[in-house]
């Protein structure tokens, strides 16, 4: 029944901080850092009698009470974990006749009021002021320094105004990213049902058009043979129709990979607060639209993990025959090492006949430049081999009744 209990008091509620933290990937165990200012607990006595055996006693007593109270104020759920706080604040006010060092637990509930859940800041200040005035009652009463009872209140305020803010911003932050993910969702979703739309207009009335004719030519096969040779002929004819469309489809598919790259390296880095400028893409072979798209995806994820840059780019430019790429950011540079990601750009560059060049000196960025040459028949997708085999098929087909007619 006990553990059962433990268990059950200790479990994060679905809207808590701790499970806030979670999902968001943090460590629910990072909000326990901020305990580490209640040493002060332990210092204050430095500045008054010292330590006694009255001291140590209660300490011994109220401590654990007070890290119980700040563990609730993050497990409970946000409706509940203001009386956590509150009560932080209470055994402050409990002790101070006999304990002047409970004082940082007053501190840590007036600040938790705010971090453990979510009210406006008008709200919380209201909360905040009625604390501390029961506070200065409570000293002014036991004849307390009066500078012990003024900056209590304005600690208890900046810190209190500095987490609020700093929670604000997570919450902007965690919205934004929110925003992201639902905008690549849409984005991957309208795709879905384009690309859906597209083979259904190409191939539905197609394929049905095939199959009756493969239908029809099979029941005038035993009747009128020349007249099922048609019909065989024509849905050939269909079917080739059919496989051009199918082809040129797939080539607008991933012609639009570049461009969609470039918007996804935005997002990713906009993300890390890092500010993206780049230029529309020109137009581009399949081939090495899709090389280069690589190339920015690689190089965004390394700018939004290690740069630590505030401002990139991506530029293009075509001239005599040679596509221009350009990636550069105002991070720390200092490239030595090439990795697997930079090895993977030179080699898909390398594949295509062009060339990579980075430039990272130490403080001052990275700037990365590759360069393709674009041959004038390099726009025809013939680079698919499963196209290729389907056109060695059919040119093999088309040649043999040559040959027999020969």
């Amino acid at each position: 029944m006990i553990p059962r209990f433990l268990s059950a008091w200790f479990t994060p509620a679905p809207d808590s901080a701790v499970s806030e933290a979670r999902r968001r990937g943090k460590s629910p165990w990072i909000e326990g850092v901020h305990l580490l200012w209640s040493a002060w607990v332990f210092i204050t006595p430095l500045f008054g009698s010292g330590y006694t055996w009255r001291w140590t006693l209660i300490t011994a007593a109220s401590y654990p009470v007070f890290v119980l109270l700040y563990a609730k104020t993050l497990l409970a759920s946000r409706r509940a974990s203001d009386f956590y706080a509150v009560g932080m604040a209470v055994l402050c006010l409990v002790l101070m006749p006999v304990y002047p060092a409970g004082i940082s637990y007053f501190v840590f509930g007036c600040v938790m009021l705010r971090s453990a859940y979510n009210r406006r800041l008008l709200v919380y200040l209201w909360h905040l002021l009625l604390l501390n005035a029961a506070f200065f009652v409570v000293a002014w009463l036991l004849d307390y320094p009066l500078r012990a009872m003024l900056w209590v209140p304005v600690l208890t305020l900046i810190i209190g105004i500095i987490v609020n803010v700093e929670r604000k911003s997570q919450e902007k932050d965690v919205a934004l990213k929110l925003s992201h993910e639902e905008v690549r969702r849409l984005a991957a979703t309208a795709e879905r049902e384009r690309i859906g739309r597209d083979l259904h207009d190409l191939l539905g009335h197609t394929l049905s058009l095939i199959t009756l004719k493969l239908e029809l030519s099979r029941k005038l096969l035993e009747r009128d043979l020349p007249a099922a040779r048609r019909e065989v002929e024509e849905a050939e004819r269909v079917a080739r129709h059919a496989l051009a469309e199918v082809r040129s489809a797939v080539t607008g598919i991933r012609a639009a990979d570049l461009a969609a790259e470039l918007a996804s390296a935005r997002l990713l880095l906009e993300s890390s607060m890092v500010h993206l400028q780049y230029e529309a893409p020109p137009a581009l072979p399949p081939e090495i639209e899709r090389s280069l798209a690589l190339v920015i995806r690689e190089a965004a994820t390394n700018i939004a993990r290690h740069a630590q840059a505030t401002h990139a780019q991506i530029a293009f430019a075509c001239e005599a025959g040679i596509v221009q790429l350009r990636i550069a950011d105002n991070g720390r540079g200092g490239i030595v090492d090439e990795g697997n990601g930079l090895g993977g750009m030179r080699e898909r560059v390398s594949k295509l006949g062009g060339s990579l060049r980075i430039e990272s000196p130490k403080g001052q960025g990275t700037r990365l430049q590759v360069r393709v040459p674009v041959k004038p028949d390099a726009a025809q997708p013939q680079s698919d081999a499963a196209f290729k085999e389907d056109a060695v098929e059919e040119d093999a087909a088309t040649e043999t009744p040559k040959r027999r007619v020969v």
